[in-house]
């Protein structure tokens, strides 16, 4: 059984689900994992109260949040949920919304669900299993789309996660020379701006265990097409250890609210729009990086 099918059941799936607005899409997600008895209802609030204080950056790529909040006694066991909405509901994300699909992750510690976020995030980024998980007509038939063949390591590039999937996003061609000195391209530019690579990026998000990890395996993915993975190390954090780390790194990948929310932490800031797409954080490579 893949990591996935280990987190996620049957009776955690729902499709076509009609809520009015993003807390119940949320809460809809939360009650799956409460009724498992994965969670208690705190859990579920925490995970509304997370897009209340930090805003949507909870909305990964088009179409698709992955809701979760911090671990605490909440958490019983580390177990997802996997919400198909009837109708797509607004977040307020600018680019992303609205969404059709809401995923819950409840996280018993910050490396139990680590291979599984890695999982899924490869195969959410070819756009034929999203487009084939949107058709699925029964949770069975969701599950085993996520668990067959899903990749349990970094792979070179992303799987197709099913016979009827397209092929994931092409790989753009990777640069000539390894790890140049990082730029000062960035959404924010950072008062000192580095000259020399430190061999880190950093990937934040509210919690360091969620959106980050689907940031951190897309970019993975960019780096071993490049080979450049023995030169670079990849961090997941969460935005209060990011300020103190940032002067590690050569740049920080995140979402416009958590960027908003980071503020001058002395290295570039980069916006991600969409953290599936390994064509948008390839572009981002080579404006940081200059190649």
């Amino acid at each position: 059984m893949s990591n996935i099918g280990r987190l996620l059941d049957i009776e955690s799936i729902r499709l076509d689900e009609s809520v009015d607005d993003w807390r119940a899409a949320i809460t809809c997600a939360g009650g799956l994992l409460e009724r498992q008895g994965a969670i208690s209802d705190e859990y579920t609030r925490a995970m509304i109260a997370g897009v209340e204080e930090n805003g949507p950056y909870i909305v990964v790529a088009p179409g698709f949040a992955f809701a979760h909040a911090r671990p605490s006694e909440a958490v019983h066991r580390t177990a997802m949920s996997w919400v198909r909405l009837a109708h797509p509901v607004e977040f307020g994300h600018a680019s992303n919304d609205p969404v059709t699909l809401v995923v819950a992750l409840s996280a018993k510690d910050q490396k139990e669900h680590l291979q599984a976020m890695r999982q899924l995030a490869t195969l959410l980024a070819s756009p034929g299993t999203r487009t084939t998980l949107d058709r699925a007509a029964t949770p069975e038939e969701v599950l085993a789309l996520l668990t067959e063949d899903a990749p349990a390591s970094r792979p070179g590039a992303a799987a197709t996660g099913s016979a009827s999937s397209s092929t994931a996003e092409a790989a753009p061609a990777a640069p000539a020379e390894p790890a140049p000195a990082v730029t000062e391209a960035a959404t924010e530019p950072a008062t000192e701006p580095a000259t020399e690579s430190r061999n880190k990026i950093l990937t934040v998000c509210g919690n360091g265990l969620g959106t980050s990890l689907f940031l951190k395996n897309t970019l993975e993915q960019v780096l071993d097409r490049w080979g450049w993975s023995p030169y670079l190390t990849v961090e997941a954090t969460d935005t209060i250890s990011a300020r103190g780390k940032a002067k590690e790194a050569d740049v920080i990948l995140t979402s416009g609210e958590i960027a908003r929310a980071l503020g001058d932490v002395g290295v570039p800031v980069k916006v991600i729009e969409n953290f599936t797409s390994t064509t948008e954080l390839d572009a981002a490579m080579r404006e940081l990086y200059d190649v």
